[in-house]
C-alpha cells in the first residue's frame, strides 16, 4: 500500500493545497495531509483550527487523513510509515527550494520525494497572499473553500 504525506503549513488551506491533495488521493493508497508546527512562528489560526480545517476540506477523499507534526518530516514519515513525500510546484522557484529539500530529505533517509505541477488557475496561490488580501478587506471567495472564507472573516473582523 503506497502512503504518502503531503506537508505545509495550511495557514489556512487554500484551492491550490486542496487541487495538490485531491490528485495525490487519486494516485495513492493513503495520503496524510501533515500540519507543520513551528514553534517559532505563530500563524494566523492554531494548529488545531488548520486541521479541522482540513479535515472538513478533505471529507468527501476517504483516503486521506490529517495530522501534525514537530520536527523532520522525514522523521515523521519514518515513524509513520510513509513512503514518499508529495510537493505542489507553482514556478521554477518552487523548484529550486523543494528539490534542495527533496535531497537533503533523501540523504537523511530513504522517504523519497514526488512533485505535482500546480493547476494553472492556481499557480499564483499561496496562504500568505489570502490572508494579505482578506485582511485589506479583498475578494478571495474564488480561492479558498467557503467556510475557509468565513474563518478569514472572522479573524479579519
Amino acid at each position: 500500500m503506497a502512503k504518502v504525506v503531503c506537508p505545509g503549513s495550511f495557514d489556512p488551506v487554500t484551492n491550490g493545497h486542496l487541487d495538490i491533495i485531491e490528485r495525490a488521493a487519486r494516485l495513492f493508497d493513503e495520503v496524510v495531509v501533515a500540519v507543520l508546527v513551528n514553534e517559532n512562528k505563530r500563524g494566523l489560526f492554531s494548529i488545531e483550527e488548520r486541521l479541522q480545517m482540513l479535515d472538513q476540506a478533505t471529507e468527501h477523499l476517504p483516503n486521506v487523513s490529517t495530522g501534525s507534526f514537530k520536527g523532520l518530516l522525514v522523521d515523521f514519515c519514518t515513524d509513520n510509515g510513509i513512503a514518499a513525500i508529495v510537493k505542489g510546484l507553482r514556478a521554477v522557484t518552487d523548484f529550486d527550494y523543494e528539490l534542495q529539500m527533496a535531497q537533503m530529505n533523501g540523504s537523511l533517509t530513504d522517504v523519497d520525494t514526488m512533485f505535482i505541477p500546480t493547476t494553472p488557475e492556481y499557480s499564483f496561490l499561496a496562504s500568505s497572499l489570502v490572508k494579505e488580501v482578506a485582511k485589506h478587506g479583498g475578494d478571495v471567495s474564488g480561492l479558498v473553500p467557503g467556510f475557509v472564507l468565513e474563518r478569514l472573516a472572522e479573524k479579519y473582523a
